[in-house]
Parts: structure tokens; C-alpha cells; sequence
């Protein structure tokens, strides 16, 4: 009798389907459902309005290069935290963690304290000209906050477990230091490196509470999509939020889908490299 390596399996596999209906896939039909009755002119009304134009463009392109910043500097976090000892290390690996567990209103009031005209880094950004707070570039501040540890984290397990000898052999063959860690080590680390993306990514479009403190909210200038979402549940347009939340949801599954498809691409690359 050919015993399989998880006991019940069909009963684990059935909870498993069935957990992932319930938490995902009821509440995703529920708002494709609810968006249904916006009608089809309606949706693409509401779609070409200049507001929501303009929120889109924030929310998706201040996302996509927030999460463009954060994969080459968590790259750099990251690789200095494995590689090198210093005091403060367990400290600095700490910081990192803490997007994770700061609560995103109160991250967007130590953002906006911190980045206001007269906070500790807008006082001296403001007689340059540079203002942060309230704008749309607080806005991309805060959506690099949060989306930040996850770059990092992801790095980490895989920058640990590099071994040292192919680098040791590129450099015995005479490749030089950027040689080597463009040809040898980029390559083999380029599927976390668009995990991290993804995971930054898909972080920074769904941002709310952080970005509409800093953000200050101007339609048409520093409005996301989220908030107004938000402000059509106010005002009782559930069919019209709802849709919003569709448009959103198709978007960022779009770019999900994309950026697994390099990962799958950029995996078999490195492995031919090797």
C-alpha cells in the first residue's frame, strides 16, 4: 500500500480549498458582483474622469517607483547586513522590521511630522524648494516606507546562503569586483530581487493609512484611488466604490502576473548562467 507523505491528505487538501474560498475568493466575487451593477457607460464614466485619472496615475506610478527605489536599496541593505559586521548591526536589522509593526495612521503622522515645513527634514528641505509634505512626492515617501522591509527580507535567506567559492573563482580568473557582481551574483540573486518587487509593489498600491496623512489629499494633485474608494463608501455609492476596488484588483493582479513571468524568466536565466 503506497502510503502518502501528509496523512489525509484529501481532508487537508478539501480545509485548504476550502479556507481559500471563504477568505479569498467569496469576498473577490462579492465586489465583482456588487461593481456589476454599475452598468458598463457608467463604469467607463466614472474610469475617464480626470480625478480618477489622476488618483490612478498617483497610486499605480507612485507604486511602481516606490517599489523601483526600494528593490535597489534594499539590495544594498541587504547585502550589508549579511556581509558585513559592525557594531549596530543587530540593531539596523531590527529598524527594518519596523513598517512591519508600526501602525500605518501612525507612520503617516511620524511622516508628515518629520517631512512638514517646519519638521526636522522639511525645515531644511523647504528653503531649497523641495517640499515633501502634502504633495504627491510624500505621497511616493510613504509608499517606499511601507513597502521597504519587504525587499529586505526577501534578500536576506538568499544572500545568506551565497557561497563565497564561485565569487572566489571569478576573481581567481581575473574578473574585477563589478564584473563579478553583475555577471556572477546579480544573476543568481534576480528571482528575490522581483519577489521583493512584487511583494513591494502590490504593498504600496493598496497603501492607505500612511499615504493620506502625508499626502494632504488634493484632488487631482495628491489623491490615491484608496481614498476614493473610501469617500464613495461615504457617500453611500457602493456600486461605484466597488468598482474602483474591481479596476484596482484587475490592475495590480495584471502587473502581478507580469512580474512572475520575469521572476519565472529571470530563474531560468540564471540557472543557464550557471
Amino acid at each position: 500500500m503506497r502510503r502518502r507523505v501528509l496523512p489525509g491528505f484529501g481532508i487537508s487538501l478539501g480545509y485548504a480549498l476550502a479556507y481559500l474560498g471563504l477568505i479569498v475568493l467569496l469576498p473577490l466575487a462579492a465586489l465583482a458582483w456588487k461593481a456589476s451593477g454599475i452598468g458598463v457607460r457608467e463604469l467607463l464614466h466614472l474610469l475617464s474622469t480626470p480625478r480618477t485619472l489622476a488618483a490612478l496615475r498617483l497610486s499605480l506610478g507612485g507604486a511602481l517607483l516606490a517599489a523601483l527605489v526600494n528593490v535597489a536599496a534594499g539590495l544594498l541593505v541587504g547585502w550589508v547586513l549579511v556581509r558585513y559586521r559592525f557594531p549596530g548591526r543587530r540593531l539596523f536589522d531590527a529598524l527594518v522590521d519596523l513598517p512591519f509593526a508600526l501602525p500605518t495612521a501612525v507612520a503617516g503622522i511620524a511622516l508628515t511630522t518629520l517631512y512638514a515645513p517646519n519638521g526636522w527634514l522639511g525645515g531644511w528641505l523647504a528653503p531649497m524648494g523641495i517640499q515633501v509634505a502634502y504633495t504627491p512626492l510624500g505621497a511616493f515617501v510613504a509608499m517606499v516606507f511601507v513597502g521597504f522591509p519587504f525587499v529586505v527580507r526577501t534578500l536576506q535567506p538568499v544572500l545568506a546562503s551565497l557561497e563565497r567559492d564561485v565569487e572566489e573563482a571569478a576573481e581567481s580568473l581575473g574578473a574585477r569586483r563589478w564584473q563579478t557582481f553583475f555577471r556572477v551574483i546579480l544573476p543568481m540573486l534576480a528571482p528575490p530581487l522581483l519577489t521583493g518587487f512584487a511583494l513591494a509593489l502590490a504593498r504600496a498600491v493598496g497603501e492607505y493609512g500612511s499615504v493620506i496623512f502625508i499626502a494632504g489629499n488634493i484632488p487631482m494633485r495628491s489623491e490615491i484611488v484608496p481614498l476614493l474608494i473610501v469617500q464613495k463608501l461615504e457617500q453611500f455609492d457602493y456600486a461605484g466604490a466597488a468598482a474602483l476596488g474591481v479596476v484596482m484588483l484587475l490592475l495590480s493582479f495584471a502587473l502581478l502576473v507580469a512580474v512572475a513571468l520575469l521572476q519565472r524568466w529571470s530563474r531560468r536565466w540564471a540557472e543557464h548562467a550557471a
